[in-house]
């Protein structure tokens, strides 16, 4: 059974972040923990939006967009704001990040040929040096 909320130890145990990164969540208004006293308690509303958070920044969303997309889900329209707004941040995030890996794919390639010609030219030097 799941336990109604969790400190911030178990968070960062359970997320594998650390306790600044919640406050930093906690400061940008992404999480809304429970106040007792110094202790933050997480509710399993703050555990889901900890999952969609961590999910977005891998996807290289901004905070802002995630921020967004996080306060649509209290749109009046059974999400549906809310998840045309994701499909279409996430689509355009697609594209760049297909983008970024032909233009990292070309640089490697251009890279290992370098290398080769820099294997070769090494080799030639050392044969010449070895024939003098």
């Amino acid at each position: 059974m799941e336990k109604q909320t969790m400190t911030i130890r178990e968070m960062c145990d359970a997320f594998n972040v650390t306790p600044r990164t919640l406050r930093f969540y906690e400061a940008k208004e992404l999480l809304f923990p429970i106040r007792d006293g110094q202790k933050r308690l997480f509710t399993h509303r703050d555990r889901a939006r900890l999952t969609l958070i961590l999910r977005g920044k891998r996807f290289g969303f901004s905070l802002e967009e995630i921020r967004q997309l996080l306060d649509l889900y209290n749109a009046d329209d059974q999400q549906v704001t809310q998840l045309s707004r994701t499909y279409e941040i996430a689509k355009s995030r697609l594209a760049e990040m297909e983008q970024q890996r032909a233009e990292l794919d070309e640089a490697i390639a251009d890279l290992k040929k370098q290398l080769d010609w820099g294997a070769d030219r090494l080799a030639s030097l050392r044969a010449h040096d070895a024939a003098a």
